[in-house]
């Protein structure tokens, strides 16, 4: 039978252990968690994706473009690490690529109307990543 002072002394015990593994933790990546926005809406698809830290993933999701090319804005601040924005069109060709520390407009190669593959792909990445790509 253990005593309510050693259940007391035993759980001190697994609470600081657990303290000083959690504190060790500092390079740990940092999703950007409530800050992920996604609106995926026909012919019009806007990504975000702020306070991240040393993050690293891959996202792809299912866009209707009705169109046959897509405008895209870009305006992220990465300080390190890299992102990049790939889209392929219905037939699964790759019709735009760039990375997304590159600010601008930009247009996408032609290609087949229908549901896209929008990729996201995110390595060590901080900072902040904003684009919208849009049927013209």
């Amino acid at each position: 039978m253990t005593s309510p002072r050693a259940r007391y002394l035993l759980s001190a015990i697994a609470s600081l252990l657990l303290l000083a593994v959690a504190s060790g933790c500092g390079n740990d990546p940092v999703s950007p968690g409530r800050d992920w926005q996604v609106n995926n809406a026909p012919d019009t698809f806007q990504f975000q994706a702020t306070a991240m830290e040393n993050y690293t993933t891959t996202l792809q999701y299912s866009w209707s473009n009705s169109g046959t090319t897509a405008n895209v804005d870009q305006s992220s601040s990465v300080s390190d690490g890299s992102a990049s924005l790939t889209l392929r069109d219905a037939n699964g060709t790759q019709v735009y690529s760039r990375n997304l520390g590159q600010n601008g407009s930009f247009s996408s190669a032609a290609g087949t109307s229908g549901t896209w593959t929008v990729t996201v792909t995110m390595s060590k990445t901080t900072g902040t990543l904003n684009f919208r790509a849009q049927k013209p």
